[in-house]
């Protein structure tokens, strides 16, 4: 996780990197998580969170920091789309798009204290469903 560290301190404040901050506060609280973190400078950052209990599948949440510009980073955070529920249709269900499975991921770009709740909440929900 020193690499996840050493990445956090260098990117400039921004509001993709507060939120990024808090998800990843939010993934860390999920009980018996693992996470892991591989970095594609130019491609994305990703932060995973696993579950020992969890079977068949090497994550539950995907925390992508997308760095075509480095300057302009933004979020997509994606989770098996059985995972999770999206009744305000905040997220987008991208078809094989986790690991080969479907997945809903929500984009975020901006400070919205609302939608990072709502992510947060996801992040929960996932968490919970992969410790079964």
């Amino acid at each position: 996780m020193e690499e996840l560290e050493a990445f956090v301190s260098k990117w400039d404040t921004c509001d993709a990197r507060e939120a990024f901050l808090v998800f990843r506060q939010a993934l860390e609280a999920v009980d018996g998580v693992t996470l892991d973190f591989k970095a594609r400078p130019g491609i994305t950052y990703s932060l995973r969170g696993a579950h020992p209990a969890q079977q068949g599948r090497d994550l539950f949440a995907l925390i992508d920091v997308i760095d075509d510009d480095p300057e302009q980073r933004w979020l997509s955070v994606c989770f098996y789309d059985d995972l999770v529920t999206d009744e305000q249709e905040q997220g987008d269900w991208v078809p094989g798009g986790l690991m080969g499975e479907d997945a809903r991921c929500f984009n975020v770009d901006e400070a919205d204290e609302d939608l990072v709740a709502y992510v947060v909440e996801r992040i929960r929900e996932a968490g919970a469903g992969a410790a079964k």
